[in-house]
């Protein structure tokens, strides 16, 4: 058996060397068209910063090192231009050489990951103007800041690379303005929780502007411009294209593959295209979601080498499937971690599902110890106790919840199954509570309706449409007297019950202090006075706030 593989990188690679570890007997080829086979893509931002000395750190493996491991021959510079699937035979440029050949295959497989999106505008292609895929992308862009001495980086897009780009450029000096379509930065994320990346973007005084496109970018022999679509115009000396990517298909067209909703390659679990003896894998594939079944694209390394060891299995005589993915992502933006998995609360409504939210506000691990605040959004099915999804933020300890809260994701997990996980616990590491066990304490209250939740955008939701809602604010004066919520009466929760009477129990009522604890310490006392309609706001005043400050909201005047 002949398997020619087309695209390296951690597809590829990993379809090659999990075939050779199954079988000694086939003949396996890797065509590449670019000089690296195996590089750490997501450390290219950290090249570009200083953070990695060395670029050679970010290419683990060359053709040579998988001659020898695996006897697979692996040739560079080498691009594929097209397929004859019938005669099973592929043309081949050899780009250095600038000679074409032809080869012959049993099994194909696609590997032929993404290209990086160059919006279709003036000066686009003027020197100074970078993406970032490649290690020779990353080396261009650190020679071009040396070189011409750059003051100010413009990037284009404020998702996970362009954010990186953006933190990396900060601390190596650079003025850096971020450009961004969406109306926030981590447009995957939901509004309430990108306006917070926004503030901590901005705090670090990146110009970020956001609901903003690249409109022209001036230059002679190199960038001096670029022109926004609010009008505005600014020097820059480099400009960094992080506006996504998008997968090659060519070749999959060519033999007849089935492309599916996404725009990506249909597979079925076992990576096989619709065409017999073609397999894709990688960037360039379709994926699907674990929590609602559906076609999904989200490419990410991780999931490339699962898909490239799944599909060299399946080709010599094994059984591995993919088993979908839930879009888990984790990025350090500046002091914070931003981290998310599963479904948004925007994408579980377009799903169909009647969500319940909450937004947890907890130290990482003890405060005396070094405790921080992270929050957490979590999103839960009312219908099921579904878990759906998660997204946090803080400075520590988010990788560690958002990849359990990936794990109860995986096993269908309910909403009460968070609250009796056995979770490792020492004061230097966590709380006692810790606050994934918190998030399912909270939503099982929320779902069964003994203790509901209100979000800030639901309440001013139906503030706005003239409801009338009772809001107690169970803080200190001190705490009221700084601010509260609109229409807000202040009773401290140690004269709750005293004043209880003040209160209209017929009325709906929210209950709320600075993250949440409180307030449903509140929310339990009136339940107990015989209110029936109470509700404690998600994430407290701190996360009301929020959501104001972040423009999310229009407050009537008291």
């Amino acid at each position: 058996m002949r398997i020619v593989i087309v695209g390296s990188v951690a597809a590829g690679t990993s379809v090659a060397a999990k075939a050779r570890r199954n079988t000694e007997d086939a003949e396996i080829v890797v065509y590449e068209r670019d000089s690296d086979i195996s590089y750490s893509g997501c450390g290219l931002p950290y090249y570009v910063g200083g953070e990695v000395d060395n670029l050679e750190s970010l290419r683990p493996r060359d053709p040579a090192w998988f001659a020898k491991r695996f006897r697979v021959d692996i040739r560079t510079r080498h691009e594929v231009t097209s397929v004859d699937h019938a005669a099973r035979t592929l043309r081949v440029h050899a780009l250095d050489a600038g000679e074409h050949g032809a080869d012959t295959y049993d099994v194909l497989v696609l590997a032929t990951g993404v290209t990086s999106v160059r919006p279709a505008i003036p000066g686009a292609d003027h020197p100074g103007v970078f993406t970032v895929r490649t290690p020779a992308d990353a080396a261009a862009i650190d020679a071009w800041v040396e070189e011409r001495a750059a003051r100010h980086a413009t990037i284009i897009g404020a998702g996970y690379i362009g954010l990186e780009m953006a933190e990396q450029l900060v601390h190596r000096g650079l003025s850096v303005t971020v450009v961004e379509a969406q109306p926030h930065a981590m447009p995957r994320m939901d509004a309430d929780m990108a306006s917070r990346v926004d503030a901590e973007v901005r705090r670090h005084a990146v110009d970020l502007r956001t609901a903003t496109t690249l409109q022209a970018i001036d230059g002679d022999d190199r960038v001096r411009a670029v022109r926004l679509s609010d009008g505005s115009s600014h020097d820059t000396d480099l400009v960094v294209l992080a506006v996504g990517v998008r997968p090659n298909t060519v070749l999959a067209e060519q033999v007849g593959a089935e492309l599916g909703t996404t725009g990506a390659i249909r597979v079925d679990r076992q990576m096989r295209t619709s065409v017999d003896g073609v397999y894709a894998v990688g960037d360039a594939a379709e994926s699907f979601s674990v929590v609602t079944g559906e076609p999904v694209w989200v490419p990410l390394g991780s999931t490339a080498n699962k898909m490239g060891r799944i599909a060299g299995d399946v080709i010599t005589g094994g059984t591995l499937e993919h088993r979908g993915i839930l879009g888990t992502a984790i990025v350090r933006v500046l002091d914070q971690t931003v981290g998310m998995t599963g479904l948004t609360e925007a994408d579980a409504t377009a799903a169909g599902f009647d969500v319940a939210v909450l937004h947890n506000i907890k130290p990482d691990r003890s405060e005396y110890l070094g405790g921080r605040e992270m929050i957490i959004k979590a999103v839960a099915d009312r219908a099921t106790g579904r878990l759906l999804g998660a997204q946090a933020i803080g400075p520590q300890g988010v990788d560690k919840r958002v990849d359990v809260l990936a794990t109860a994701l995986t096993f269908g997990a309910t909403v009460d199954d968070l609250f009796h996980l056995d979770l490792a616990y020492a004061p230097p590491f966590a709380t006692t509570k810790d606050p994934v066990l918190y998030t399912g304490m909270a939503l099982v209250g929320a779902i069964n309706g003994r203790t509901p939740l209100i979000t800030p955008a639901e309440l001013l939701s139906r503030q706005a449409a003239g409801e009338q809602w009772q809001v107690v604010d169970v803080r200190s004066s001190r705490d009221y007297e700084r601010g509260h919520v609109v229409g807000a009466l202040h009773i401290p929760l140690a004269h709750l019950r005293e004043r209880a009477a003040e209160l209209d129990p017929a009325l709906p009522t929210v209950t709320y202090c600075n993250k949440g604890t409180t307030g449903n310490a509140a929310q339990n006392v009136l339940r107990n006075f015989g209110f029936t309609r109470v509700h404690n706001l998600s994430g407290g005043h701190s996360n009301y706030q929020a959501y104001v400050a972040a423009g999310l909201a229009v407050i009537s005047a008291e």
